[in-house]
């Protein structure tokens, strides 16, 4: 043990007094934790003053943790993993708990805004009483303007504002008064200025003597206006044209009267389980829906069995000491994974192509037959396969090349001794020691085609259709892309229903993240 130095062993030290920027960081540290809570509450007020008190309420108890996590000695051992934690919770929980929410709900394009944003919306709407719409004109008085207003024919004008300053903010009301005798304006200030002044016109509420209030009509006209909807007590809406009554139904969405006339837009409302129940009740939905199911599966599985099957046979096959040229074969095999899988999707699309297609020259030369790649369901599907399995193909081989190394030689000379054939080694001694380590690849390489958007999209965009559905899908769809069909293309953006289906996906995926755990448990035994 090394002899401690001769002033620290009677008990004499030195301190070093703090340096200019540790004392600068302690001079700033409190001022610079209140400008960030500053900042923190500035923001959730700002959300809480747009209607949006639920939000605000999530950004505050995020700002809180982190505020006592970093601030206070109990919240110590939490320091590291808070960014962490904070980040599965905004990124990944949160969008998940959000999509889920919306599963239950009617939203949608014609129910985009809550209930009390629509009945908003209607009493804002109005109608000009025609018979006494004034035209006007601004008129320059110095650094200000004053407005003239008469009606069609009159040869004055009938009210003159004082002299204003047309500037942005809320809204105004100006009396206006008649022109005294002999009072003169300035000149007109023409249509551009009359567009620049726009929004300043638009807050103005102009009084006249008589007590009737003029509003902005457009770039040549004041007037009065009436409202078409007025509200009622228990929330509902009367139309003053014609006295009708519209109350808010919550199971459709919509302000409808008693004769089920309803009001555009409807609002977003809770439904429960209705767009659960509608993938199975619906006869018109459940149809294409079960249908586009199957086939998920189906192109899942298929596509990882014959990936699977080509990818270890081609191991195995470069796995031979034997073969010449191996580094090449293996870099030829290879290119597919290396090229981007958007470009090779492109080329399949046009090497398929029915008429100018080389796949189809090539069939057409040697049987006399052109397939309708894209028209024809089954073949759509079995093309769709033929492409993933292309693209897919080489990371089994990579895959399985790194686990033939693995095995001992031993076992295949002592098989050789034996007297088996390569058949017997590869069933009874290759496959059985390397499918235990791959199964958790192989689930991951399910899950991934479960939900390979990119594919469809791009080679067949679910095209040929199902005929005579309530909702547009296409044969080739599956869940993921006829999800996105419903929330953004043919459907009228059912987000409500999409979300549904997402959420549907979700627990497919998760289900098969657990088997995953699962086998590579067992593999690692």
């Amino acid at each position: 043990m090394n002899a401690l130095p001769s002033s620290l062993g009677r008990g004499r030290y030195t301190v070093l007094p703090p340096s200019f920027a540790e004392r600068l960081g302690r001079l700033l540290y409190w001022p610079a934790v209140a400008a960030l809570a500053l900042g923190a509450l500035y923001l959730v007020f700002a959300i809480y003053t747009t209607g949006q008190a639920a939000w605000a309420a999530g950004v505050l108890l995020l700002f809180t943790a982190g505020f006592y996590v970093y601030l206070s000695r109990g919240g110590f051992a939490w320091r590291y993993l808070f960014p962490g934690v904070a980040g599965m919770a905004v990124f990944i929980a949160f969008p998940l708990l959000y999509t889920a929410q919306i599963g239950f709900t009617n939203y949608s394009s014609a129910h985009l805004l809550s209930e009390g944003r629509v009945r908003e919306y209607l009493l804002e709407q109005h109608d000009a009483v025609e018979a006494q719409v004034l035209g006007y004109s601004l008129h320059a008085d110095d650094a200000e303007v004053r407005l003239a207003l008469q009606a069609d024919g009159d040869t004055a004008p009938r009210w003159v504002s004082p002299p204003l300053a047309l500037r942005g903010g809320k809204a105004l009301r100006v009396e206006l008064a008649a022109p005294a005798a002999g009072t003169t304006l300035g000149p007109a200030l023409p249509l551009p200025e009359l567009i620049r002044h726009r929004d300043a016109l638009r807050r103005l509420v102009l009084v006249p003597a008589d007590g009737a209030e003029l509003h902005y009509l457009g770039l040549r006209e004041f007037g009065p206006v009436r409202p078409l909807w007025t509200a009622n007590g228990d929330g509902s809406l009367t139309r003053a044209a014609d006295g009708t009554r519209f109350s808010p139904n919550r199971d459709t969405g919509f302000f409808e009267s008693a004769a089920g006339e309803r009001l555009q837009p409807g609002f977003k409302a809770f439904i429960g389980m209705a767009n659960y129940a509608r993938m199975l009740l619906d006869a018109e939905f459940r149809g294409p829906f079960l249908s586009i199911f199957v086939w998920t599966v189906v192109f899942s599985a298929l596509t990882v069995l014959f990936a699977t099957a080509i990818g270890m046979l081609f191991a195995v096959m470069l796995n031979w000491e034997g073969l010449k040229f191996r580094t090449t074969y293996r870099t030829l095999l290879f290119l597919p994974y290396a090229v981007p899988g958007f470009i090779s999707i492109l080329v399949f699309k046009g090497l398929f192509n029915q008429n100018f297609g080389e796949i189809n020259a090539i069939l057409d030369a040697l049987f006399g037959v052109k397939p309708a790649w894209f028209a024809d369901p089954l073949l759509a599907k079995t093309m769709l396969v033929i492409v993933n399995v292309w693209l897919g193909y080489p990371y089994i081989m990579i895959l399985c090349s790194g686990l033939l190394k693995a095995i001992p030689q031993d076992l295949y000379e002592a098989s050789a001794l034996a007297g088996a054939s390569p058949a017997t080694n590869f069933f009874r001694i290759t496959a059985p020691l390397i499918i235990k380590p791959l199964a958790p690849l192989l689930v991951s390489a399910f899950a991934f085609n479960f939900n390979n958007f990119v594919l469809i999209a791009l080679l067949t965009d679910g095209r040929p259709d199902f005929l005579s559905t309530k909702l547009p899908a296409g044969q080739t769809d599956i869940l993921v892309s006829y999800t996105y069909r419903i929330a953004f293309r043919d459907s009228g953006s059912d987000f409500g229903l999409a979300a549904a289906i997402s959420t549907l996906i979700f627990f497919l995926v998760a289900a098969l993240s657990l088997i995953n755990l699962r086998l590579s448990a067992k593999a690692q035994q």
